[in-house]
Formats: C-alpha cells, sequence, structure tokens
C-alpha cells in the first residue's frame, strides 16, 4: 500500500511539474534545460519533505485569502482573483481531497519561490509572463470539478516508514523526442489502437450534434455504440462524451415537438437558443480538431496529438460545462411532463432559488427569463383590459366551463375561477388575488356595468411592458391598477346605479323602517286581508300600495325607487287568508344584484313576513285595546256587575301581550335593525383593507343580513328555534284578540239585553202593567250573534282554525234556554281567556330562559327587558322535558328577579 501511494504522489508530482515547467524554451540548450527540470524536482521535492511549520493552524481560508490577496497585489487584472474564487469552491467541493490546506500552502510556496527565487532568477529561469500562464493552467487542472487523481488514502507524508521524497530517483524532463527504451510500449499499445484517437476525433464533432458517424454510431435514440477494440481509458473518455451527444438528441426531439402551451413552447424556445449555443461551441471544437489534425506528423507517437493541443481527454474538459448544462435541460425536461403554466414556472423558478449551485442557479435564471413572457403578456392583458388570453389554460385564472349567465351575480361569483395550483412561485397568493380582482373587475365594468369606453381609456393611459426580475415596477404597476379599477367601480355603483339609495330603500320598505307607510299600508289593506287568500287580487293590493306612498312620506322618495317596490301574494295553501300570504317585493336588477344577491332577497323577504306578523298582531291588539278602552267608558262600566272581573283579567292580559310585541318591535328595529345598519355603513366607508372593493362591499352587506338574522330570533342560536317559538306566541296573541272581542260582544249584547229590558218596564209602567212578570224570567234572551271576532271572519270565510294551537270557542246553544245559554257562553269566554294566558305565560318563560343563556349580550338583554318587573320564571327548555317525564322542576333561571315563583311547565 505505502509503495503505491508513493508511486502516486510521485507520479502526481511529475505531472504538476510538466505542466508548471516548460520542457525547454528557445533559448536554452538540453543540458540547462535538463538542469532547470531538476532544480524544480528538487524544490518541489523539499517543499513537499519540508512540510508546513507546526506551528501554523490548518485553515482553509485563511490559506485562501492569504492567495487571493497575494493575486490582487502582484496583478492588475481582478478576474484572476476571482477566476481564484471559483476554483477555490470547486476544490471545497472535492470530498476525495482530505489535505486541500496542505494544496494550497504548497502552491503559495511555489509562488514565492517563482518570485523571490533560490540560487537566483525564477524557478527553472523561465520568464515572469510565462509562469504566470504556466501557473494558471496549474490552478485549472488542481481545482477542476472532477479534482485531483484519486488516491487511497496512507498515513500522510509525515509517515515515518515512507522515505523522503528527496531521496527517491528522480523522474527525467519529458522531451519531444523520447528515447526508443521510453517509447517501445506506447508505440506498442498505438499499433493496437483500431480506429486510432485521431480518427476519433474527427468523428467526434459528428457525434457530439447527434449524428453518426464511420466509427461512432447511434443505435437508437438513447444509446451510442462504441468500437470494441478501444482500451478502457479510451473508452472512458468516450462514455464522458457520449453523454453530451445523447442528452442533445432527446433535448432535439423535445424541442422539435408542439405539444403543450404558451409557456411550453417558450421553454422549448429557451432550450432551442441554448442548444445552439452549444452547437456554437462544438463548431469551435470542430475547427481546433481539424487545425490539430493538419498538423499530425505520422513519424511522431500518435501523430503527435498531444503536442497539437487537442485530445479526448482535452475534449471532455472543454465539454465539461456543456454537459452540465444539457444534464440539467434534460431534469427539467422530465421534471416538465404533465405540467403547464404557473407549474412549470414554478419548477424553473424553485431551482433557481433552491439551488445551491451558482451554475445552476445562472442557468435557471437565464430559462426563467425567457419562459415567463407568455405568462406576463397574459397577466398584462388581465390587468389592463380585463381579457383573458389564455388558449391553452396555463394562466391561474381561468373561465368557468359550467358558468350560466343568470345575472350580475353569477357574473361576478361564477365567470372566473381562480386555480391556486397554478399560481407560479414567482408571485405570492396575496398578489395573485389582487390580480384577480383587477381583471375580474374590469371585465365587469365593461360587461356589467357597460362602461367600455372607460376600461379601453385606462388599458390606453396606463398600460406597460412586463417582464420577469423587474419586480419593483411589477408590484409598482400592480398597487396603481387594483386601486384605479377598484375606485372606479365603487364610484359607478355609487353613482350611477345609486347603490346608498337602493339599500336604504330595502331598509325603508322591507325592514319596516318607513313607520308611517307601513302603518297607512295596514290600516288601508286589513279589510281585505282578512279574507281569504284565494280572494285577494293583484289590482287590489296595487291600489291599497299606491294609496299608503301617496299619502305617506314614501311619496318624496325617487320615481325608480317607488317603481321598484311591488306588492304581491305568496304561495297560496288551504285555509290561509291574506294576511298569511301578503309580502312586499323591491325588485333588483343588474349590476346591483352582484350585491343584493338571490339569497340576500330571500333574506330580506323572510325578514319582512316576520315583522309583518309581529306588525299585524300589534296592530289587532291596539285596535282591539282602543275598542276595550273606550267601551270602560259607555257599555262596559254598565254592566260591571257582571263581568267586571272579568274584563279586568283581561285588560290585564291585553297588557301583558302589547308590552311583550312592543319590546320586541323595539328590539328587532333598533336594537338589531340600526344597529347593524350603522355597522354596514361604517364598513363601507372605512373598510378594513384600507381599500373598498366590490368584494368588501357584498361581504359587509352579508354580514349585514346575518346578523339581523341571527340576533332577529330568525336563526336557530345555539340550537334554539325562536323563529317557531315566537309564531307560536303571535298566534296565541291572536286567539286571545278574538276572545276579548267576544267578551266585548257579549257585553255589548247583555248591555242590549239591559237597555231592552229597561225599555219595556217603562212601556209597562206608563201602560199602568207591572214592569216585570213571571213571563219574563223564561222569555228567550234578545238576539246574539253566534260567533265573534275569528270566529265571525270564520264563518264568512269558511276558514277553519284547525292550524291554530288553541281550540275553537264553544258554540252558542240557540236551541237552550236563554239564560243557560248566556251562562255557557260567558263561562266558556272566561275559561278561554284563562287558558290562554297560562299558556302565553309559559311560553314566554321558555322563550326568556332560552334568551338567558345565549352568548350575544343583545339578545341577553331582550329577555331582562322583556322580565324587567320579574312578572315571569324564565325555565330552560330541557326542564320542561324532565317535567314532561313527571319530574316536576322549579329552577328559576339565574338572574331573573327573586319575586319569580317557579311555574311547572307544560309537556
Amino acid at each position: 500500500m505505502t509503495s503505491t501511494r508513493e508511486e502516486r504522489v510521485d507520479n502526481a508530482l511529475q505531472s504538476l511539474l510538466e505542466r508548471l515547467v516548460p520542457s525547454q524554451l528557445s533559448d536554452e540548450s538540453e543540458a540547462q534545460a535538463d538542469q532547470r527540470w531538476d532544480e524544480a524536482n528538487e524544490l518541489a521535492r523539499d517543499l513537499i519533505d519540508a512540510g508546513p511549520d507546526p506551528s501554523l493552524a490548518e485553515d482553509v481560508n485563511h490559506a485562501a485569502d492569504r492567495i487571493k490577496r497575494r493575486l490582487l497585489r502582484d496583478t492588475s487584472d481582478p478576474e484572476r482573483a476571482a477566476r481564484f474564487g471559483g476554483l477555490y469552491s470547486r476544490l471545497l467541493a472535492q470530498p476525495v481531497l482530505g489535505q486541500k490546506w496542505g494544496i494550497l500552502w504548497f502552491l503559495e510556496r511555489v509562488a514565492e519561490y517563482v518570485e523571490v527565487g533560490e540560487g537566483g532568477g525564477a524557478v527553472g529561469g523561465k520568464g515572469e509572463e510565462h509562469g504566470e500562464e504556466d501557473e494558471e493552467g496549474v490552478f485549472d487542472e488542481a481545482f477542476a470539478r472532477n479534482g485531483l487523481p484519486r488516491m487511497q488514502r496512507a498515513n500522510g507524508l509525515e509517515n515515518p516508514k515512507q522515505a523522503p521524497l528527496k531521496d527517491r530517483p528522480i523522474s527525467g524532463r519529458p522531451r519531444a523526442q523520447q528515447t526508443p527504451e521510453v517509447e517501445t510500449v506506447p508505440e506498442q499499445t498505438f499499433e493496437k489502437k483500431e480506429p486510432s484517437e485521431a480518427a476519433l476525433l474527427r468523428d467526434l464533432p459528428f457525434t457530439l450534434q447527434g449524428l453518426s458517424s464511420t466509427n461512432l454510431s447511434f443505435s437508437d435514440t438513447s444509446s451510442l455504440k462504441l468500437p470494441t477494440t478501444l482500451p478502457v481509458p479510451l473508452i472512458a473518455l468516450l462514455h464522458t462524451l457520449a453523454e453530451p451527444s445523447l442528452l442533445y438528441r432527446s433535448l432535439s426531439d423535445f424541442v422539435e415537438s408542439s405539444d403543450g402551451g404558451l409557456v411550453g413552447q417558450s421553454l422549448r424556445s429557451a432550450i432551442g437558443q441554448e442548444l445552439r449555443s452549444y452547437l456554437g461551441l462544438v463548431a469551435t471544437l470542430e475547427g481546433q480538431i481539424r487545425r490539430a489534425l493538419a498538423q499530425l506528423d505520422d513519424g511522431l507517437p500518435q501523430g503527435g496529438l498531444g503536442k497539437a493541443g487537442v485530445t479526448l481527454k482535452r475534449c471532455v474538459v472543454w465539454t465539461r460545462e456543456a454537459t452540465l448544462g444539457l444534464r440539467l435541460m434534460s431534469i427539467i425536461v422530465e421534471s416538465a411532463k404533465g405540467k403547464k403554466g404557473g407549474e412549470l414556472i414554478s419548477l424553473i423558478h424553485n431551482l433557481a432559488t433552491s439551488h445551491g449551485d451558482m451554475f445552476v442557479y445562472t442557468f435557471a435564471e437565464r430559462l426563467i427569463g425567457n419562459i415567463t413572457r407568455p405568462f406576463y403578456n397574459m397577466l398584462r392583458a388581465w390587468i389592463y383590459d380585463g381579457e383573458l388570453e389564455d388558449p391553452h389554460t396555463e394562466f391561474f385564472v381561468s373561465e368557468n366551463a359550467d358558468f350560466e349567465d343568470s345575472g350580475a351575480t353569477s357574473v361576478w361569483d361564477n365567470k372566473y375561477l381562480l386555480k391556486e395550483e397554478m399560481i407560479p412561485s414567482i408571485v405570492t397568493p396575496d398578489f395573485a388575488q389582487r390580480v384577480y380582482l383587477i381583471g375580474k373587475s374590469l371585465n365587469f365594468i365593461r360587461y356589467g356595468c357597460h362602461d367600455g369606453a372607460w376600461v379601453e381609456s385606462y388599458s390606453k393611459d396606463t398600460s406597460r411592458e412586463l417582464k420577469y426580475g423587474d419586480t419593483a415596477n411589477l408590484s409598482q404597476s400592480i398597487d396603481e391598477a387594483y386601486k384605479t379599477v377598484m375606485a372606479q367601480l365603487i364610484w359607478l355603483m355609487e353613482t350611477k346605479f345609486a347603490l346608498a339609495e337602493h339599500l336604504s330603500a330595502l331598509k325603508k320598505y322591507l325592514l319596516l323602517g318607513q313607520g308611517d307607510f307601513i302603518a297607512l299600508l295596514m290600516e288601508s289593506l286589513a279589510t281585505n286581508l282578512d279574507r281569504p287568500a284565494n280572494s285577494q287580487y293583484r289590482h287590489t293590493l296595487t291600489a291599497q300600495l299606491e294609496h299608503a306612498i301617496r299619502n305617506s312620506n314614501a311619496q318624496f322618495d325617487s320615481a325608480d325607487v317607488l317603481r321598484r317596490l311591488d306588492a304581491r301574494m305568496l304561495e297560496l295553501s288551504h285555509g290561509e287568508i291574506g294576511w298569511d300570504v301578503f309580502t312586499l317585493e323591491y325588485r333588483i336588477d343588474s349590476p346591483l344584484d352582484v350585491i343584493v344577491t338571490p339569497w340576500a332577497s330571500k333574506q330580506y323577504l323572510k325578514i319582512f313576513n316576520f315583522l309583518w306578523r309581529v306588525k299585524r298582531v300589534e296592530f289587532a291588539l291596539s285596535t282591539t285595546w282602543r275598542r276595550v278602552q273606550t267601551g270602560a267608558r259607555g257599555v262596559l262600566s254598565a254592566v260591571g256587575d257582571k263581568v267586571g272581573v272579568d274584563w279586568k283579567t283581561a285588560r290585564l292580559g291585553l297588557a301583558r301581550m302589547v308590552h311583550f310585541v312592543n319590546q320586541l318591535q323595539y328590539y328587532i328595529l333598533f336594537e338589531v335593525i340600526e344597529a347593524s345598519w350603522s355597522g354596514l355603513q361604517k364598513t363601507i366607508k372605512n373598510p378594513a383593507s384600507g381599500t373598498l372593493t366590490l368584494d368588501t362591499l357584498i361581504g359587509a352587506h352579508t354580514a349585514y343580513l346575518r346578523s339581523i338574522t341571527r340576533k332577529g330570533l330568525l336563526g336557530g342560536a345555539g340550537g334554539v328555534d325562536f323563529t317557531a317559538q315566537l309564531h307560536e306566541l303571535l298566534k296565541l296573541m291572536l286567539a286571545y284578540k278574538d276572545v276579548v272581542d267576544g267578551l266585548y260582544s257579549f257585553s255589548v249584547a247583555e248591555f242590549t239585553k239591559r237597555q231592552e229590558m229597561a225599555a219595556k218596564i217603562e212601556n209597562r209602567t206608563r201602560a199602568g202593567r207591572w214592569g216585570l212578570t213571571d213571563a219574563d224570567d223564561f222569555t228567550s234572551s234578545p238576539s246574539f250573534p253566534s260567533t265573534t271576532g275569528r270566529g265571525t271572519r270564520a264563518a264568512k270565510t269558511g276558514e277553519s282554525l284547525t292550524d291554530s294551537p288553541i281550540p275553537a270557542l264553544l258554540p252558542y246553544n240557540s236551541a237552550g234556554n236563554g239564560a243557560e245559554s248566556e251562562k255557557t257562553i260567558l263561562e266558556g269566554l272566561r275559561s278561554r281567556l284563562v287558558s290562554l294566558e297560562v299558556d302565553f305565560k309559559a311560553r314566554v318563560n321558555v322563550l326568556l330562559g332560552d334568551l338567558a343563556y345565549q352568548p350575544d349580550v343583545d339578545m341577553r338583554f331582550l329577555g331582562v327587558v322583556m322580565n324587567f318587573n320579574g312578572v315571569y320564571s324564565p325555565v330552560r327548555k330541557r326542564r320542561q322535558q324532565q317535567q314532561h317525564r313527571g319530574e316536576k322542576d322549579k329552577t328559576v333561571v339565574p338572574g331573573t328577579s327573586s319575586k319569580a315563583v317557579a311555574v311547572e311547565a307544560k309537556g
């Protein structure tokens, strides 16, 4: 092992000296050249045997810095220092070289002896300029990518068993004409080589171009057939040269193909440009080979190829960098299969940014500059014209193939899609989102708002060329385009299409914000809506709507707003009356329907129907309350001895229900709708992103409606169905109102009967007869209506009351005794009043119990306001279910008045 290592060190030193020291100068004799060679050999051996100073630390970076400073100090060309930096990086990348610091130390010592000279003059007497050129060649070879020849690690130069280099025989100086002894073996080897190296060199340019030749032929697209008579060293060299040849053939096929989109074609063009550069290198190499072959001397070994300066080994060195480029392009082509557009750009960009090799980085940057041109052309058309010029779907914005134009909402939401997987890594997701919004807004302005003239003017004034690497200008262009386009779109919505005016109209008419209009409309429609739904006519409703508009402040709204307002009937069902199917409609057309979407229109309809029911109950209870309060001074006071207690109970129940409805209306109209409207206005004026966009408007309007439906007890907040609870309470209050109307009719009938009896007594007294006789006790009661209130409406319309949770009024028995009939009717009214009031309180207790546990503070506050005096005892619904199983629970909800008494809830 030691002798083998010694031989390798000798061979390496011999090779280094042959490259560093000229064989024979033109002005010296053979003896002088031999002497110079021996001196240089002895100097190198002495340096190696002496080794570095043990006190010196083995710091590779320090040694490299010393050499770089020497190059900068001794030469006026800074490129030599830069070239040394590249060679030093390649030296560090060689894992087989363990003594990197020793190599640099040795070369630095050689440079010192060359400058200072030992024994007078430079080493070997060579000139300074010639020495520098040879030294540079030494650096090139020493720091080549493949490094020095591989040697097995031994114990090192300091191994005591290894003889010093100066004690070993010195190899002779290489000569142009070698002695017969030295030539014997090579001559025999050269005679055995078929074909010769010169013939292989003659065929090499064709092979590098992917063309078959006499000695080197391509059996197929992926293999090259080599001669079988060549020695192993030449076969190894040809293997190395076969790689660029095969890579070139495969890359040429890729360039000539036509698959893929615009970015793929740009990749082909960029690779084709690199291949043309490679062919330029092949052409240069071919010229060198031709000149070398023209200088061949048959009298010399191998025809004097080494002296001519062109060999297969040197061709390997010259094509090494080109081979790396071809290899890298082949990797890119293989990785690009199945990718297009942004995916392909991301592939090349990641190769440039995530690879540490400067060669790979530079090559990838050169490629990406060419292949991104189609992408930036598509980007320019999208952000300046709002047009998608993407025939091969390579852009990260694509047109939806399933799109069906059904209004501005569908155009804005569904016409174009953002494909996140196609966003190239050269842009950020936020940047891509902005680009998507800019183009979509321009397209919407052109086709949705019909303002194509502004888009054309904008494109003409602001359009500029976009290219890779110009990050500052690109970011500035996107920011300016984003602000300009968004401002124009919002301006169109606010001025040309009067967005704020229509949103305010929706709030006034569908959310009952215009109180005088709603009150007048309800009063004028009350008689009609009491009739069955199938007897309602569109022209009647429209006439009443026009009447309400002309006699309220709604008449001062713009004609466009009033034109959109209309009254219509919902889908009819059996047994429904006009109140159940009547609704108002506010028509929204394009492009405003991008904000007031079909979903939003349904939400407005849902809110209006609920508020209309609450308003109807409030109107009915107020009407009955006015009648009762008016009658209390006349009719009702006359029959107080018989129904006075009943009327006290009825008035208390009415007052409780009126308070409940008024608090509910106040909460929804002011605490919910007005607060949400204020939040909507604030978002529109001061958006969180700083720039008001159409998406911001859509999101703010959607949040506005969701807040109303959630806080307005129209959604299932916390798993509780408040809507169903409120509807049942409203039905119960209407039934209670009907019973009160029945009691009022009974009181009026009793008052009439008493008036008739008083008149009869007065007439009999004037006639000289008894005012009352025994027969009067058995006379039938005066005529009394058989049905009252809601019963009257049902009798006229044929409406069934089976949909109400309240049992029907007890019918009068006209065939029985009058006194008994009156008693039966009065007892029925009393029992209905009591049962309805108890049921109302139980349902309100459940509602307040659910409100007390809501996360929203306003909803909890509603429960507190409704039970400000502790008259109710809120309970949880789950407690009610336990009571249904027979477990009586008398738990009071925390936070209620201490005066509240637990009530047993019904199952």
